[in-house]
């Protein structure tokens, strides 16, 4: 198995052991607002992708989709957010939960 996606504490020392007790490269996880649809942490070793641009109509985030072929190469594509309908322009905004 290369790469593993679930739940863990969340730390890069966890990540890591868990990784290479388990014959992993790479951690992918969802479900995490990223401003640019992805984010690779621990030492690149877990990465984080998230679909939903323009989150709620209200973020202004990107979306990611990450394709990983046979030979575990990734490839991150993005997508940019659409405003509302009605909506001239759209922002990008911090998300009030990180007020």
């Amino acid at each position: 198995m290369d790469i593993w996606t679930g739940t863990f504490p969340y730390t890069q020392d966890n990540s890591m052991k868990f990784n290479h007790t388990n014959g992993l490269k790479k951690i992918a996880r969802a479900h995490q607002l990223m401003n640019d649809g992805y984010q690779n942490t621990h030492d690149n070793h877990v990465t984080t992708v998230f679909s939903a641009p323009n989150y709620c109509y209200r973020c202004g985030n990107l979306a990611a989709v990450i394709e990983v072929d046979e030979n575990m190469k990734t490839t991150t594509m993005q997508f940019d957010p659409s405003p509302r309908r009605g909506e001239a322009n759209l922002a990008k905004k911090t998300p009030d939960y990180f007020l």
